[in-house]
């Protein structure tokens, strides 16, 4: 294969595949919680059926359950935006500015770390009382 033909196919691979990691997961997610809705139902129209009384939904079918992770979230841009500043200092040498490059992503970085250390712990803590009080969801 000639260079230019594979040079020109590595960027349109790199968009396609870096659009498609986020439809992908979201249609598995979809379809989690459908399955998840779906198995309630189930439950509920077996009970309507015999005459049952009809369980009641748990709370925690139809809002988000997941868990705040601003820590994670926050770490993982600080050290992408310091990996840019080293990778630009040591790459770039003639232009003194684009090494700060790096500080944007630093920035959003330590913006979700000062909200995690003010608001994130006590987030994190409700949202583990409110796991605990629920019962579990079937699947899960």
């Amino acid at each position: 294969m000639n260079e230019d033909v594979v040079a020109v196919f590595i960027p349109i691979v790199a968009i396609i595949m870096s659009l498609s990691i986020p439809i992908v997961f979201a249609i598995i997610d979809y379809r989690r919680r459908r399955d998840i809705v779906e198995s309630f139902h189930k439950e509920r129209m077996a009970a309507i059926e015999r005459g049952m009384e009809v369980p009641p939904l748990p709370d925690n079918v139809f809002d988000s359950n997941k868990r705040p992770r601003h820590l994670l979230v926050g770490m993982v841009w600080l050290f992408i935006g310091l990996g840019l500043m080293v990778f630009f200092a040591s790459i770039v040498e003639d232009e003194p500015g684009v090494k700060y490059l790096g500080l944007i992503p630093a920035g959003i970085g330590l913006a979700y770390l000062i909200y995690y250390f003010i608001e994130g712990k006590q987030e994190v803590a409700e949202f583990k009382a409110r796991a605990a009080s629920r019962p579990a969801l079937p699947g899960t």
